[in-house]
């Protein structure tokens, strides 16, 4: 099959040492890359409004493609997390609110809970929970991620009790044989009968995570996947291909020196069927990978401004800086309560924040140009004019309603470029910390 020029030009090692990092300088005016280096969390405190992202990296199977930071759960290793998550929050509710006499309260858009498998342990994930909602205030929002086999009724229903309005379910596949497959420790059945519960329950948003371009799938099993979930009632469906990162358990047996990606035609005709079931059972494009029902909140993990990183592994994005949590459980919680747990920091510029907000609104398909002036004080145009003038001619963005938006044909290019850049960056980034506690330096 012939491969389009433009996958090729996306895939060919040579001509990416070429064009990268010409777009890298274009964008944020450097040759150099970016370094990461042993250093301190700073917390401003005069901040107003800031995400908080809480880790739980446990799980009872961990799944061999994973490249997120867990482990296989240990009681023992457990309970000391737990320890230290409740040190580190008040740590860093301290340095949030220093100078205001420990009375000041922020304005906490959303908690979001990731892992792992963060309902591992549901008693001790409703203390954590609580304990972040007495430390920094009320989360408008709590989401949390859920594994079909750890999320039993009376599980729902502590949710419920502490305040948690969006779930996300990881289903992956309705498949056995796709299931078995990648490793999940979970059926078909299992999956089903999972989100069915989760919609009963009655949270503000269900969504459901699937996995698109897994070995051997095709595209029918794929659509006949996203018509049996989509039935179910989710409010929101958010879909992933398959990453092979070298670090994982799935790379390193395959011997992978590289990040695979599946191939740029099957991509296309695979976003082509989601965008058509989702569209079908009126949910909207709401990202570059997710559809949701209009007028329902949006679960999503990674589009916060400004936000902090509690747990083994979490990072911590705010104005001038931005850090990285030490991988390591058990060097995470010998480092508190004396210090933060901090492997790794880097300064972040004001043109690199704001491209760090222009990166995830486009992300999200949408650039809302007066968000862009209340955060940082200049108009858009003023700082990307040049460039988004240049995308709007090209076809991939227009401009509507006090916004750009990303064009429905440029979806999948958007998809590229994040995979290009993202995959890339995280692929060294938790590589190195996976490896080393207290890494010495990670250039990215």
């Amino acid at each position: 099959m012939a491969i389009p020029w433009e996958d090729w030009l996306w895939d060919c090692r040579p001509a990416k040492r070429l064009w990268k990092p010409l777009l890298k300088q274009y964008l944020t005016g450097k040759w150099k890359p970016f370094r990461m280096e042993p250093g301190e969390g700073t917390y401003p405190s005069d901040l107003e409004q800031l995400g908080i992202y809480l880790h739980v990296p446990f799980c009872r199977q961990p799944c061999a493609y994973c490249p997120y930071n867990r482990v296989k759960f240990n009681a023992s290793l457990y309970n000391e997390y737990e320890r230290a998550a409740h040190q580190e929050i008040d740590l860093a509710a301290a340095r949030l609110t220093e100078g205001h006499g420990g009375n000041r309260r922020l304005n906490i858009g959303s908690l979001y809970v990731g892992g792992g498998t963060p309902t591992i342990e549901p008693g001790s994930l409703a203390r954590l929970v609580t304990h972040i909602t007495e430390a920094f205030g009320r989360p408008g929002d709590i989401g949390v991620e859920l594994h079909p086999a750890a999320m039993d009724d009376d599980c729902l229903k502590i949710l419920k009790q502490i305040g948690v309005t969006m779930v996300s379910v990881g289903v992956e596949s309705l498949s056995d044989r796709l299931l078995a497959l990648i490793g999940r420790s979970h059926n078909a059945a299992l999956a089903e009968d999972a989100v069915r519960r989760a919609v009963a329950e009655g949270f503000d948003t269900v969504s459901a995570d699937m996995m698109f371009a897994l070995p051997t799938q095709t595209l029918e099993e794929l659509d006949q996947d996203l018509e049996r979930v989509l039935t179910l009632g989710v409010s929101q469906v958010s879909t992933y291909p398959i990453f092979t990162f070298p670090y994982t358990e799935l790379g390193r047996r395959l011997k992978i020196s590289r990040i695979r990606r599946p191939r740029g035609d099957l991509i296309r005709d695979m976003l082509t069927v989601i965008r058509r079931r989702a569209c079908e059972h009126g949910l909207a494009r709401c990202s570059v990978w997710s559809y949701g029902r209009p007028g329902r909140k949006k679960f999503t993990s990674t589009t916060r401004h400004h936000y902090i990183g509690i747990g083994p592994s979490a990072a911590s994005m705010l104005p001038g800086r931005f850090f990285v949590n030490t991988f390591s459980i058990e060097q995470y919680a010998a480092a508190l309560p004396r210090r933060l747990p901090v492997a790794l920091a880097m300064p972040v510029d004001r043109r690199l924040e704001m491209l760090y907000w222009l990166y995830w609104r486009i992300y999200e398909m949408s650039i809302p140009v007066r968000e862009f002036s209340r955060l940082f004080g200049r108009d858009i145009e003023s700082v990307y004019g040049a460039q988004l003038r240049l995308l709007a001619k090209l076809g991939i963005l227009s401009r509507e309603n006090g916004c750009y938006r990303v064009t429905e044909r440029s979806a999948y290019w958007i998809h590229r470029l994040q995979n290009e850049y993202a995959l890339n960056y995280i692929n060294r980034l938790w590589g190195a910390c996976r490896n080393e506690a207290w890494p010495s330096k990670v250039t990215l």
